[in-house]
């Protein structure tokens, strides 16, 4: 009896599940991102100048380094014991690192183990990260319905906003507090309300099927002993193609953390910095889906393309914005870059990286692939601020690095191959295997 018989497609459970834990995945990340930016250099390092930002900066990116790790690990046991179990896993790992950061003391107290503790719990973060955004992709696009993929699966990435934009909330009272409570115990307070956040997506998770698609392959004797191992033979050119349209990823640190450091410079206040974040990020909570749906038309490739483009070319009209005084304009060139720019590419990305990879490689195909490429996302703050690019002028930087990068994107999303026609059951396949599967 093959497993559909028994497992069934629930793409929308799927796609709340996907959000949810996308939600609290990056409210852990973002919150550090943004107390890296605005707190860390002064309580985890012996001086609040720029050198200490770009120390603060580089414990942000060591994330990164731990993610590839993570991809090989997590990417292995969910192609090989299924999505569901490593997607709890991650879950709790998030959230348990962000509550001992919260709880970890600063240079004053113990020197230099500080930030070396910090450093410890970002690496445990990014172990976590590693296998989530794929993870849950891959879940919701095997849950989805053939002609709706790009749809349910942008639905990863929303959640991605809504978890920034619950740990922006929370740390705008944070920020405004006086500086003998904020840089005391007032920053860790978002650190341990992740407790809440986690609880809520663990049992909203815990109920959640693993899909079909696997269960079949798993019926079917399918499932690859080595993940890896068939992934680098037959996959290894959509493994680089997803590496370098993942360089995308940077557009988001620059406009979420490396943006609010470049705005304090240049005199906005932090408060105001972290409402760009905010806004920008809810109207992706509407845009990002119907950018799916338009992916379900016409493709992934034209969407991914148009959103690399567009946010290379109004990086440098919203980074100029933050010194014109003018905060309408200000906001509004907020929401046309990463809203209605960035968040085209954001949204279509889950569904055109999944589908380059067939179902018993496709968690491992994603998770190297995209934790390679956000190795650039990662470092992004720490090179372009000691680059000069948070400081006056500096927006001359942060646009060539953004256009750079997008340029990389580009190039490699247009030597892909569409997919938006291709069921879901022969993605990833070479001709002869989907022939022996049509037929």
């Amino acid at each position: 009896m093959s497993a559909t018989a028994t497992t069934r497609k629930t793409p929308v459970k799927a796609a709340v599940a996907s959000f949810m834990g996308s939600a609290v995945e990056y409210y852990d990340f973002f919150l550090f991102g943004s107390a890296a930016a605005l707190i860390f250099p002064t309580v985890f390092f012996p001086s609040g100048d720029q050198a200490a930002l770009v120390m603060s900066f580089a414990t942000f990116g060591f994330a990164y380094i731990a993610r590839p790790v993570g991809a090989v690990i997590l990417g292995h046991f969910g192609d090989r014991i299924g999505r569901q179990k490593v997607l709890m896993f991650t879950l709790v790992l998030m959230g348990l690192s962000t509550f001992i950061i919260g709880c970890l003391p600063g240079f004053a107290q113990i020197g230099w183990a500080a930030p070396a503790l910090l450093v410890l719990c970002r690496l445990m973060q990014g172990l976590s990260a590693a296998g989530e955004q794929a993870g849950a992709s891959s879940l919701t696009l095997e849950h989805a319905p053939d002609d709706r993929r790009s749809f349910f699966t942008s639905w990863t990435l929303t959640g991605t906003q809504g978890g920034q934009i619950l740990a922006a909330l929370i740390f705008i009272p944070v920020v405004a507090l006086p500086d003998d409570i904020k840089y005391t115990w007032g920053w860790r307070i978002p650190f341990w309300l992740s407790a809440i956040v986690v609880l809520v997506a663990y049992f909203i998770r815990r109920s959640l099927h693993e899909t079909p698609e696997f269960e079949d392959a798993k019926a079917e004797g399918k499932i690859a002993r080595m993940p890896l191992i068939p992934l680098l033979r037959d996959h290894w050119r959509d493994v680089l193609r997803v590496i370098f349209c993942a360089f995308i990823a940077a557009v988001s640190t620059v406009f979420g953390n490396l943006a609010l450091a470049y705005g304090k410079q240049v005199g906005l206040a932090e408060s105001l910095t972290l409402w760009l974040v905010v806004v920008a990020n809810i109207v992706a909570l509407g845009t990002q889906p119907v950018f799916g749906k338009l992916a379900d038309r016409i493709g992934r490739k034209p969407v991914f393309i148009y959103g690399a483009a567009a946010s290379a070319v109004l990086m440098p009209f919203y980074m100029l914005s933050m010194s014109s005084g003018n905060t309408i304009l200000t906001f509004a060139l907020a929401v046309l870059t990463f809203s209605f720019g960035y968040a085209a590419a954001n949204a279509v990305w889950p569904s055109f990286y999944g589908e380059m990879f067939s179902t018993r490689v496709r968690f491992s195909g994603m998770a190297i692939g995209t934790q390679l490429g956000f190795l650039m996302a990662g470092f992004a703050p720490s090179i372009v601020t000691a680059l000069g690019g948070v400081a006056p002028g500096g927006w001359v930087v942060i646009s060539v690095f953004t256009a750079v990068i997008a340029l990389i994107a580009i190039v490699s999303a247009a030597t892909a191959r569409e997919t938006k026609d291709i069921p879901t059951a022969e993605l990833g396949l070479r001709t002869q295997e989907r022939q022996l599967v049509d037929a």
